[in-house]
């Protein structure tokens, strides 16, 4: 599995690894999910991660709203086990390597028939790492079809690099080349895996159905790499297998 996995990935910047996750490990990851929304409305706090900007203005509707928070594992040790799951950094060494860091992780929930759109962008504006080996695994707690507004991606996309501007909050000439309508759909299951390069061109549509879509996404590079400096991302640098070749004590102590 591990060369076509990556020879598949390579290729098209992205790979959908179905069933990573059984039916019962499902039901508790679902529990914990909704005891984290649960917990982030009563909070009053600000939960809506809807993006701002003309690039989302033109796929979205006035009320659309997605829930969200960082770093799940902070808030429940079932999602912890997630990313500890033998079967999942199984894959995900395929793709990087033995060495695998955590950066962060984020919970999204898309309510039914307003969730909000996410325009095409990359993501390694957001926390650029030296070697660019920043990818993300999005794990899927309820099914996400096209019309819940699931993952859609340009494959091969990835090749193209580090696109200047393209964190998708602005227009983009090069990004226009690529509208989201056009987009292969990513439609998935629960337990379902869908990992993607940082450069891999993607987005979503918004969830018109009448179904919440549940996703917590995982983000992770090469403990040969590391987060470029000056970066303000929350970067949590906790070693899910192998080694941080780049940890220091400074660094292991240091607030995020």
């Amino acid at each position: 599995m591990t060369t076509d996995t990556q020879a598949y990935f390579d290729e098209h910047g992205y790979y959908h690894a179905k069933g990573i996750f059984r039916p019962n490990e499902v039901l508790a990851l679902t529990a914990d999910f909704d005891r984290i929304v649960h917990q982030l409305v009563a909070s009053g706090e600000d939960v809506d991660a809807t993006w701002d900007g003309g690039e989302a203005a033109k796929i979205a509707k006035a009320g659309d709203r997605i829930l969200h928070t960082h770093n799940v594992q902070k808030y429940s040790r079932v999602w912890l086990n997630a990313f500890l799951n033998e079967r999942f950094l199984d894959v995900v060494e395929a793709l990087i390597g033995p060495d695998i860091i955590l950066h962060h992780s984020k919970l999204f929930q898309k309510p039914a028939e307003a969730g909000s759109p996410f325009p095409m962008h990359q993501d390694w504006p957001y926390f650029p790492t030296v070697n660019d080996t920043m990818i993300a695994g999005i794990i899927h707690v309820s099914r996400a079809t096209d019309q819940m507004g699931c993952l859609r991606v340009y494959p091969g996309s990835h090749k193209l690099g580090r696109i200047e501007g393209a964190d998708g909050r602005r227009q983009n000439d090069l990004l226009d080349r690529y509208p989201i309508e056009e987009a292969i759909v990513v439609e998935a299951e629960p337990g379902d895996v869908v990992f993607f390069h940082y450069f891999t061109l993607h987005g979503s549509m918004p969830n018109r159905s009448d179904a919440v879509r549940k996703t917590v996404l995982c983000q992770m590079y090469s403990g040969t790499d590391r987060v470029e400096d000056g970066n303000r991302h929350p970067d949590e640098r906790m070693v899910l297998r192998g080694w941080n070749h780049h940890i220091s004590r400074a660094a292991a102590g240091e607030a995020a």
